[in-house]
């Protein structure tokens, strides 16, 4: 199979969206307002962000609102909880002061969030939780990435690909208390476990912010010179890596690797491509289905909806990311 044929396979795979649907339980009436819906009248959104810092957050906005103006009545107001729990939870509760029609949440962290998502939700509106899950069932549907999967999928290519003759492994982990850094953590121990030489020597956590996974890479590759490689949770977190490395003088040894893929010039697929990172693992916004979604909750009317969608990836490597960032509307 040649690499077009390849890249093709991986892009139809990364496509597909696997929903699960479901007649979502509504609260009661006395439980809260009621929303109207129907074609010709304005909605207001509210998009509560965790934290819009991050270039993964700052696409899957620019995500969000794009796809917002191809619907007529959608206006969309995003908040930034700037990687705050308490001032994510007065977000949302700004915006019932607001009376939205419809919530986009990207949580923090899980715990935190989800009694301020459960009382939206019991007031009647509806709640799309994206890209990260909180606690419970008190929401209308949830979009994202199957992160045990793509955490699976880069232990899968350490172990056969990266390192296959072994090798002592660094993770810098996403912010503690995320559904992704766990999910992402437990995959690649599933991954690796292929391979008994490949042996992880450090965890900690980068917060998914690059200047975080740069000192914290500097610390552990102090403390473990002869490590092989850097598996960070996401393309900033390795691009942090990468850098601690080169300042150390070890960045042509160590072999570093990603997840988000963003086709953005700052992003993953460029760092691969200009030979930073040995791979990225694609994990898709969302935003556009999640618009979609809402689309068909306050235009439509529709009462049943996919409670669960889960957005494909794809694996990206040197011989594809040209490619594979022309595919996925790279800017």
């Amino acid at each position: 199979m040649d690499k077009r044929t390849t890249l093709l396979a991986l892009l139809v795979t990364g496509a597909l969206a696997i929903t699960t649907g479901c007649s979502v339980e509504k609260p009661s009436d006395d439980a809260g307002r009621a929303r109207a819906c129907g074609a010709g009248k304005d909605f207001l959104i509210g998009m509560s962000q965790a934290n819009n810092a991050e270039p993964y957050r700052q696409v899957m906005n620019n995500d969000v609102q794009t796809a917002a103006k191809s619907v007529p009545g959608f206006r969309v107001v995003v908040s930034d909880a700037a990687q705050d729990n308490s001032k994510q939870v007065a977000d949302v509760e700004n915006f019932l002061t607001q009376k939205i029609n419809l919530l986009i949440i990207s949580p923090n962290e899980a715990k935190p969030l989800t009694a301020v998502v459960k009382k939206a939700y019991d007031q009647g509106v509806p709640v799309i939780v994206l890209d990260r899950k909180v606690e419970g069932e008190a929401y209308t549907a949830f979009i994202g990435g199957d992160n045990v999967a793509i955490g699976k999928a880069a232990g899968e290519f350490y172990a056969t690909t990266l390192l296959p003759d072994g090798g002592k492994v660094i993770e810098v982990a996403g912010l503690p208390g995320s559904t992704p850094a766990a999910e992402r953590a437990q995959g690649f121990r599933d991954g690796i476990a292929a391979n008994p030489k490949i042996q992880i020597v450090a965890s900690q956590p980068g917060d998914w912010l690059r200047e975080k996974g740069q000192s914290v890479a500097d610390a552990l590759i102090k403390a473990h010179p002869d490590v092989s490689a850097i598996y960070a949770h996401n393309d900033p977190m390795a691009e942090g890596a990468y850098l601690a490395a080169k300042s150390a003088g070890k960045a042509q040894r160590i072999k570093f690797t990603g997840i988000d893929a963003l086709p953005v010039p700052s992003g993953g697929i460029k760092a691969v491509e200009q030979g930073r990172l040995a791979a990225t693992f694609q994990y898709a916004t969302g935003g556009r289905e999640a618009v979609e979604l809402a689309r068909k909750i306050l235009v439509d009317c529709a009462e049943d909806v996919p409670r669960t969608t889960t957005l494909g990836t794809m694996r990206i490597t040197r011989e594809n990311a040209a490619e594979a960032y022309a595919k996925l509307g790279g800017l």
